[in-house]
């Protein structure tokens, strides 16, 4: 009886000893994972969904990195296209350590609210099948990093900064060696195919439930302060240019608020008013920066995380009405 080999996920050396590589969620170049390579040790920053692990070890064993060698997998926070692969992984990969942020860790060693929380959002049958199978991770193999943590790769310091704004569970790794951030979604998405004439385009993201502008604009000052090289975005890939796309991030922010608080104050069907808005804005912005994308195809890559940018958003509003 044959069997089939996983097929292998892109990826791409960006120098510094780290690979992007795919962790192929929904459609290519829409999610990824990073392999650090020092002094014959990895670690892997993100961990994918449990549908993506065969593939990512495929990678490892065609870049010839044995399972062993694999030190530490560290998920940037608990959202499920980050860290709904972490149970699964640690069970293939015997040496490594689970790193999580304090708020998160409960979350992986029993994911059941995790899985009820993506259920409530997708439904079963679709929570399946983006995300498949939730495993817990054992706790004696898990260490749970504060902000100023600082771990060592055979040498390589990575340092872990509390970074809230898009989740209270969030994290991100300075890593001095590439003079760069790994930002989970804190630096926000940037999708290669949005790329124009001006570079890389960012876009918030204001997943539900702990979307808190205030709280991300001090991440972003945080991020400046190590006047970085570079960030590498879990969607999608490494960019540069970190003063001009911070700037832009902010904006994006303000705009995604008073775009959500114009929709409550003319009393709308708040959620699919809001997303229509974020569409609008997302469409008058590639225009404005002449990016070369049919308007039906960027629909497409936009349709997934507008849905949740608006469910975020109505979740941000009741705060703010409830504050009141």
């Amino acid at each position: 009886m044959s069997t089939t080999s996983p097929r292998l996920p892109a990826a791409q050396d960006l120098g510094h000893g780290i690979t992007c590589i795919d962790t192929e969620q929904q459609r290519p170049g829409l999610a990824c994972c990073y392999l650090l390579q020092h002094g014959g040790e990895a670690a892997l920053i993100e961990c994918g969904t449990s549908h993506g692990v065969p593939g990512l070890l495929a990678r490892l064993e065609q870049m010839g990195i044995a399972r062993e060698q694999v030190r530490y997998l560290i998920p940037t926070h608990v959202h499920l296209d980050h860290a709904g692969g972490a149970g699964r992984l640690m069970r293939e990969l015997p040496n490594a350590q689970l790193v999580a942020h304090p708020r998160g860790a409960r979350h992986l060693i029993d994911p059941s609210k995790l899985i009820a929380g993506a259920t409530a959002v997708y439904g079963e049958a679709a929570m399946q099948a983006i995300y498949g199978e939730i495993l817990s991770a054992d706790e004696s193999r898990m260490i749970v990093a504060d902000d100023g943590y600082r771990l060592n790769l055979a040498g390589r310091e990575l340092v872990f900064i509390d970074s809230p704004g898009h989740a209270r569970h969030h994290f991100s790794v300075w890593d001095a060696v590439s003079q760069g951030f790994f930002t989970g979604d804190t630096f926000g998405l940037s999708y290669r195919a949005f790329d124009g004439p001006a570079g890389p385009w960012l876009m918030p993201t204001t997943t539900p439930v702990q979307f808190e502008p205030e709280a991300w604009e001090r991440t972003l000052d945080r991020y400046l302060s190590y006047a970085p090289q570079r960030m590498y975005l879990t969607h999608y890939g490494a960019v540069d240019e970190v003063p001009r796309l911070a700037h832009e991030l902010r904006a994006g922010l303000i705009d995604y608020q008073h775009l959500a608080m114009s929709v409550e104050a003319r009393g709308a069907d708040r959620q699919p008013a809001i997303k229509q808005a974020l569409y609008d804005w997302s469409f008058a912005e590639l225009r404005r920066r002449r990016v070369d994308i049919p308007e039906a195809l960027a629909r497409e890559w936009l349709e997934f995380d507008l849905d949740l940018n608006a469910q975020g958003l109505v979740v941000w509003l009741d705060k703010q009405q409830s504050a009141q």
